[in-house]
């Protein structure tokens, strides 16, 4: 059994020229012939920023994809009654079965709150539990973060996988405490840095995608389709399930 995934930071849709253009997001995607998609800075009704589109919604149905939503940020609702929403999204080619939030915001209040979005997706058959996340810029929440991450896992009797901008380097504590748990597909089977940021010229790898040990990574690779499409580059993963 395989599976495409990919983890794209997406900006809500606004590209290196400044200008917000979901159907170049979507052409990525799909050109990447992802199956599993996270994203991350997804905007729902959130501003005039993006239109007050429901980025995920959009996406889903040019895609003819399933989806899933987190919230990260919630505010209030505006004329029609609908909460404005900015967080992590879940596009997959395979039925969403179930789907749930968690908040990463730890008791804090924060400028930029923080979410995991878990989904148990069914291909073929066998359930896959997938992760979506964006950590803190703070060390001290990117740790609390990163150990309640690790708790949801522990858990977790389905093959998973957790994606997202880690906002870290390889080799950071953090990044050790979830090798300890999971696999670094990069690591795994990648070819150079896996660096993603900024989509020109990349210099830091922010995004990861990290796999169970029931699942293997046969490939690797930065998705450099379109730079102008976000400040972040793709990361795509081939995985199988013996």
């Amino acid at each position: 059994m395989e599976l495409h995934a990919m983890t794209f930071n997406i900006r809500h849709g606004k590209g290196t020229d400044g200008k917000v253009n979901l159907p170049r997001i979507a052409a990525v995607i799909e050109q990447s012939g992802a199956d599993v998609v996270g994203l991350n800075e997804v905007d729902r009704y959130f501003s005039r920023r993006s239109g007050y589109e429901d980025q995920i919604g959009w996406l889903a149905k040019e895609l003819r994809m399933h989806h899933a939503f987190t919230p990260s940020v919630s505010l209030g609702a505006n004329q029609l009654g609908i909460t404005r929403q900015y967080g992590n999204g879940l596009l997959s080619r395979h039925p969403i079965a179930t789907h749930r939030s968690h908040s990463l915001n730890m008791g804090f209040k924060m400028a930029e709150g923080r979410s995991l979005l878990e989904a148990i997706i069914d291909v073929q058959g066998q359930p896959f539990a997938v992760y979506v996340t964006h950590l803190s810029l703070n060390p001290f929440l990117h740790r609390r973060q990163t150990d309640f991450i690790i708790g949801q896992l522990d858990r977790q009797p389905f093959p998973s996988l957790i994606m997202g901008d880690w906002n870290m380097r390889p080799g950071s504590k953090p990044w050790n405490k979830m090798t300890r748990k999971m696999d670094d597909v990069w690591q795994k089977a990648g070819t150079g840095n896996g660096d993603t940021y900024p989509s020109f010229r990349p210099r830091r790898r922010l995004d990861y995608i990290f796999i169970s040990r029931q699942l293997h990574v046969a490939d690797a690779q930065v998705v450099a389709i379109m730079p102008t499409a976000s400040d972040h580059l793709p990361l795509r993963a081939t995985l199988r399930l013996d």
